[in-house]
């Protein structure tokens, strides 16, 4: 039967020993003194990332050029590729409806810095053969097709492997993890798309996400449909998630209901892990019994529990029930909560009992969502049809707000006032970009705005009709155009399209 938290409590199980593989926080050698953005986050996407993303990227170009697709390719380079990693988080901080919109000309909307960093062409060739595994590789896991051997996130694994092994080389976590869910949006058509209907984003991509008390993210499993083993899903997500190799033991894991299983608490015990959550009625391992159980009627602040060995089963009665399970908590260690209720047209103060499990719950679970919160602040993803486009925006995502979580926790150890999360992203980017953050835009080295040819090399035979434009402003075939604008423009005794387009006048 339900017992009342009055009643002794003589199982509690021996408590654990907090025993990590590494000192938890910030790791070698960003422990030491404060280090800047762009330094931090270099230890995400390092020299190897930019190197992997190279690579397969102008192999991927030269494989789509030799298909007949027509566009203008030279190779990329780590120092380009910094650039356009740092152009995804300026179109964060400075949202703009369209990634075209960041070179528009002549509207009261333009933007001038892009162009002086990138040009636009070149940022779309980039983004359009962007690939982050071996294009022969994948050729060889497509025939797979069908098999087990079949990797469905093939193109994608490369990248997601490294940026995880940075995550866990950089910061060890302290001792209470969380385990979530977590959805990021994607409008691509693609079989793993999810939908969930509780959370804010309700389709796109599903990942399980391990996260330290403060939002940092130490690892990340993206969900693939029918991998359960014969335990379930959630086993198998929590199992891979929470690696005592990697973390050491005595780590306190918290879930939500999805993920609360008994079968899966003893298993974390025996690991020397703790565990905590809230689970589903009906559950196999959890209670049956509704003797001396809550009810509708019962009053607030009403407790039950069961133990069942390591395993605690508490319920409590808020506004609603709650019903959680644990193998680390004793029934009640005296907590008490302030609840405002309304009553006799004035609010009324009431304390009410907690049971210690709801305590620490509500104190460390938040980690996922702590994280959730500040990616969407000043997020990267771009609209894209390429499920792989978002997953490698999401990991930039991950990367940057990673850094800046490292950033507080050593402006936190220094006793000084970290940077806001704008301020900080602001900085990384003019550090990606190569470029100081208090920069006036200018027009881009070498050039003026001055009146050029549209075509320089000419042979006799051709030079009426070769290599002339359509003017901006008169829409008239020309030989002219603006060196900086990169624009067709008359330059004609009685047609002067170019002083006119740079007086921000317009032909009626």
């Amino acid at each position: 039967r339900w017992r009342t938290e009055a009643e002794p409590d003589d199982g509690v199980p021996q408590s654990l020993t907090f025993n990590p593989k590494r000192a938890p926080g910030v790791q070698p050698p960003l422990n030491m003194g404060s280090p800047s953005p762009g330094e931090i986050f270099s230890h995400f996407f390092s020299a190897a990332v930019f190197k992997l993303l190279c690579e397969n990227t102008n192999k991927n170009a030269a494989k789509n050029l030799e298909r007949g697709k027509k566009f203008d390719w030279s190779e990329v380079t780590p120092g380009e590729m910094q650039k356009f990693v740092g152009m995804l988080l300026y179109m964060s901080v400075l949202d703009l409806p369209r990634m075209s919109d960041f070179w528009r000309r002549e509207s009261i909307f333009h933007v001038a810095f892009p162009a002086t960093v990138m040009v636009r062409n070149r940022f779309m060739s980039i983004l359009s053969n962007l690939q982050m595994s071996d294009p022969e590789e994948c050729e060889e896991n497509d025939k797979k097709k069908g098999s087990e051997d079949y990797d469905q996130f093939h193109l994608v694994r490369p990248l997601m492997e490294m940026i995880c092994m940075n995550c866990k080389s950089i910061y060890h976590p302290r001792q209470h993890l969380a385990v979530d869910e977590r959805m990021v949006r994607t409008k691509a058509r693609f079989g793993i798309k999810q939908y969930l209907k509780g959370k804010p984003t309700k389709w796109g991509l599903k990942f399980f996400v391990l996260a330290d008390v403060n939002g940092y993210i130490i690892d990340f499993i993206l969900y693939k449909p029918n991998r359960a083993s014969g335990k379930g899903l959630s086993f198998d997500i929590v199992a891979t998630l929470v690696d005592k190799d990697s973390l050491g033991s005595g780590y306190i894991i918290y879930t939500n209901n999805f993920f609360t299983n008994p079968i899966l608490f003893r298993h974390l015990r025996q690991q020397g892990f703790g565990a905590c959550g809230t689970y589903r009625q009906g559950r196999d391992g959890t209670p049956t019994t509704q003797e001396n159980a809550l009810t509708k009627t019962s009053p607030r602040g009403s407790i039950r529990w069961i133990r069942d060995r390591e395993l605690l089963f508490v319920k409590w009665m808020d506004v609603r029930e709650v019903s959680l399970c644990s193998t680390v908590h004793s029934v009640f260690s005296g907590d008490i909560v302030d609840h405002y209720v309304s009553g006799d047209g004035a609010e009324q103060k009431i304390s009410l009992l907690r049971p210690t499990s709801v305590t620490e719950y509500n104190k460390y679970m938040g980690g996922v969502d702590t994280s959730d919160q500040m990616i969407g602040t000043h997020s990267v993803p771009r609209k894209t049809m390429r499920w792989t486009v978002t997953i490698f925006q999401h990991l930039v995502d991950i990367a940057a707000t990673n850094s800046f979580i490292i950033h507080t926790d050593r402006c936190d150890s220094m006793q000084q006032n970290p940077m806001t999360r704008q301020r900080f992203q602001e900085q990384l980017t003019a550090h990606l970009l190569g470029v100081k953050l208090k920069n006036v835009p200018q027009i881009p080295p070498g050039q003026k705005h001055l009146p050029v040819p549209t075509r320089s090399e000419h042979t006799e035979a051709h030079k009426a009709g070769q290599g002339r434009r359509r003017c901006r402003l008169c829409h008239r075939s020309t030989a002219w155009m603006c060196e900086a604008c990169d624009v067709g423009l008359c330059l004609q005794p009685d047609r002067n399209c170019f002083w006119q387009h740079h007086q921000g006048h317009s032909l009626q």
